[in-house]
């Protein structure tokens, strides 16, 4: 027998605290209920839940896209850092590189040596605009539609246009990363890029804080096993091994 709405309300907030995401049939198994009665619980407690893509998600994570670029940018700042300063010394003349979106990239971008030939495709403004004053940097941006929650260009034909581009190194960013449920980010617009650039370059690399490892978010694009290696503050670790141990 399923339990009562108030109770139902109480273990859905704090399994999305534990786990960050939830589909919609994993919460009626877990829940004892019907599908239908976890959408209605969704739809009544909108400042607490949201549901997305079949999948339900904290309101938190949502608003705004789930994710204030200003705020995040400053959390851990001196551990992403560090994490790009080590993927900067993966990076070899007249490579081709992808830079991805969020707020640990574009530390990366700054530690570019201005006088590497590189050709670098990007399709955030908060990386552009660093490769922009870079003088031997060749700078492709991906166009679309402008998303303020990730300062990210994403349109139809974004993924398209890099197989025309032969990317020999692509460098990304997540908001979580789980051995078991992979690699995700808080929004749904950037994974279909995600995606491309990881399957079109020739090796890809995860880069991200410590603080990621062993976080959900709602919108999962990789498994770790995707990667060839993992870039933390810490170094860099064979994607295999953070897969094996989750730590």
């Amino acid at each position: 027998m399923g339990q009562p709405k108030a109770a139902r309300v109480e273990t859905l907030s704090r399994t999305l605290a534990q786990r960050g995401v939830l589909h919609l049939r994993e919460a009626a198994i877990l829940l004892g209920v019907s599908e239908m009665t976890i959408r209605r619980d969704v739809a009544a407690n909108r400042d607490q839940f949201a549901y997305l893509g079949g999948h339900i998600v904290s309101a938190a994570d949502v608003a705004g896209e789930g994710y204030v670029l200003d705020l995040e940018a400053g959390s851990h700042a001196e551990a992403k850092a560090a994490a790009c300063a080590h993927a900067a010394g993966l990076i070899a003349p007249e490579d081709t590189i992808f830079l991805d979106c969020g707020t640990t990239i574009p530390f990366l971008a700054d530690k570019l040596p201005s006088d590497m030939p590189l050709t670098v495709i990007c399709y955030a403004l908060n990386v552009a605009n660093r490769l922009a004053v870079k003088p031997n940097v060749r700078m492709i941006l991906l166009g679309g539609l402008y998303h303020a929650s990730s300062a990210s260009l994403v349109g139809d034909d974004a993924a398209q246009t890099m197989d025309r581009y032969g990317i020999n190194k692509a460098f990304m960013s997540a908001g979580g990363v789980d051995a078991m449920r992979g690699v995700s980010c808080s929004h749904f617009h950037e994974v279909p890029v995600k995606k491309k650039a990881i399957s079109t370059a020739m090796e890809s690399y995860l880069v991200v804080d410590g603080s990621k490892i062993g976080r959900v978010r709602p919108a999962v694009f990789a498994a770790i096993s995707d990667f060839r290696a993992v870039i933390t503050e810490a170094g860099v670790m064979p994607a295999a091994v953070l897969g094996e141990t989750g730590t």
